[in-house]
């Protein structure tokens, strides 16, 4: 006999060893408005068929939590390929990334893809969804689960198990059909009882539960430019023939890392540069002086603001820079979250009424003394810093509320340009697992934050959640209005990254909650084979978080 203490309870039982966390659900007795999707077992993450033979501790999660809810996507997505697979038995089908509140997958066949093509694979979904078919987990050496997906066609998990170093991999079935997923699934394709299916631009939308209210769909939200963004980005990865990690680790083993970092480079620049044109010719045709700049946390808003400067000065213009984080309110005047710590990223933390001032005045040819934010003190100072728009000047406002139209309601649009700054990865793991979209921006904090010795990567992690939640109210809602979309994901990210947050988030205590998140991301690093960031230039948009930039920050 074995025991588990229940966070969820608060309480121990004692089981025979080998029962599974599905088998133990029932005898703890705690309230569960939504089915019970995986757990931590030792604060790391397991699926309900996971079988015990040691004391642990579990806690059971729903939807609701971070995990509970990458299962049952996970399981969504190998749903959809399985019946995709079975309406059309020669058709490739690729999950890409979230969008829109949901998942685009792209479906490769002989005809163009159709409405009524569409509806056959959700009629076909629904069918294994009432059949209760049932998730099985496989254990195999990885060089016969390499020979399975290979006669199979999946040659994106070929590459990415040849890559992976591992002596045996698991992978699952659903109605005897394999797929591999790099974590847990839910036990069965009855758990999936929330979602839909529907054409979207040349693909579809796999929509999914709101992570709120699990009983419903998440609301449908148009992102037109967003989509053109990443597109663009897909443009660029076939023309250099990498798709997935898989493409990249080969690539990399072939010497070619130095060449995928020089292009990485260049394809930011010549965005930058072509923006900075744009911003230069409305200059010189009517009112433009105010270049508005934001972006989610670690999407590297200081560092393209810093090459914007450049590259206007290049264009023949003045820039100048403001950041909103210098019109902070004091920190006794800053807004509180409901546990009565202080929200930084709620809009009212900056004294937008002062800064809206400031700019109109500037914008009208005053010469303004500007402030400076004390974040020893946590009090807005004013140093004699002043600021004047001479002709040819342009300003730029960077921060996270720089988009708010609040923030410059009474500035002419005519004189602003806008631009969000976001991270959209467009390599996946492979055709079936993409990227969490907010893994990359996740790992450059931890890996700042470390290097600075402002946050361990215990704290950050435990952070993030009030982060995230706060991007969604503040920034996000602004994404579709910029004038333009820049995509400061980097093309070799994860591997470069991996060489300086593995020992980082090694240091995250096993017996703490924010262990199951670094376990998470360390396992998910070890997909990518490491690159030293050696050739990565000092003026780089990575250096800003791995160190070593010639930018003052």
């Amino acid at each position: 006999m074995l025991k588990i203490y229940c966070k969820n309870t608060g309480t121990t039982l004692e089981f025979q060893e080998g029962t599974t966390l599905a088998e133990m659900l029932p005898q703890f007795d705690f309230e569960r408005p939504y089915d019970i999707l995986s757990a931590k077992v030792n604060n790391v993450s397991q699926g309900l068929k996971y079988k015990a033979f040691n004391n642990r501790e579990v806690e059971f999660l729903d939807y609701r939590s971070y995990a509970g809810r990458s299962a049952y996507c996970r399981s969504l997505c190998f749903l959809l390929s399985k019946a995709a697979r079975d309406v059309f038995p020669e058709c490739k089908i690729k999950m890409r990334r979230p969008i829109s509140k949901g998942y685009f997958c792209e479906l490769r066949k002989d005809t163009p893809l159709t409405s009524e093509d569409v509806e056959r694979i959700r009629e076909r979904m629904k069918e294994i969804v009432a059949g209760d078919a049932a998730f099985k987990r496989v254990e195999v050496r990885t060089e016969d689960a390499i020979n399975l997906f290979r006669k199979m066609g999946y040659d994106d998990k070929v590459k990415l198990l040849e890559t992976s170093g591992q002596v045996y991999i698991r992978y699952h079935t659903l109605e005897n059909t394999p797929d591999y997923y790099y974590d847990a699934l839910v036990p069965s394709a009855g758990y999936l009882k929330v979602w839909d299916l529907s054409q979207y631009e040349d693909g579809m939308l796999l929509r999914v539960p709101d992570r709120h209210a699990p009983e419903k769909l998440t609301v449908f939200e148009p992102q037109p430019k967003t989509f053109e963004v990443f597109r663009e980005s897909l443009r660029w990865n076939a023309i250099m023939n990498l798709d997935n990690v898989g493409d990249v680790n080969h690539a990399v083993g072939k010497g070619c890392a130095s060449e995928l970092i020089q292009v990485a480079e260049a394809l930011q620049e010549k965005k930058i540069v072509q923006i900075a044109e744009e911003i230069e010719r409305r200059y010189r045709c009517g009112a433009l002086r105010l270049v508005l700049i934001t972006g989610p946390s670690s999407s590297g808003k200081t560092t393209v603001t810093k090459k914007l400067s450049i590259q206007l000065m290049a264009c023949g213009l003045r820039p100048q820079s403001v950041s909103t984080d210098d019109y902070f309110v004091d920190r006794m005047d800053t807004p509180r979250l409901p546990d009565g710590s202080f929200d930084f990223d709620n809009f009212d933390t900056v004294d937008h009424a002062a800064m809206q001032d400031d700019l109109v005045r500037l914008l009208g040819g005053e010469k303004v003394q500007v402030p400076e934010y004390n974040f020893v003190t946590g009090k807005r100072e004013y140093n004699g810093k002043t600021l004047q728009l001479l002709p040819g000047t342009v300003l730029l406002v960077e921060g996270i509320h720089a988009l708010n139209p609040a923030l410059t309601d009474k500035i002419p649009d005519a004189s602003k340009f806008k631009i969000f700054i976001n991270t959209i990865v467009s390599i996946s793991l492979d055709d079936h697992n993409c990227i969490p979209t907010s893994d990359n921006r996740l790992l450059r904090r931890i890996v700042r934050d470390y290097n600075k010795g402002a946050f361990t990567a215990r704290e950050t992690i435990s952070n993030w959640p009030n982060v995230r939640r706060a991007e969604v109210k503040w920034i996000y809602p602004f994404q579709e209005t910029a004038d333009v979309l820049f995509n400061s994901a980097y093309l070799v990210e994860f591997a470069v990254i991996r060489t300086h947050a593995e020992q980082i988030l090694a240091t995250v205590p096993r017996n703490c909650p924010e262990y199951s998140e670094a376990n998470r991301l360390l396992k998910f690093l070890s997909y990518f084979m490491p690159v030293s960031d050696r050739e990565i230039p000092p003026t780089s948009l990575l250096r800003e978080f791995v160190g070593g930039s010639s930018f003052k920050y």
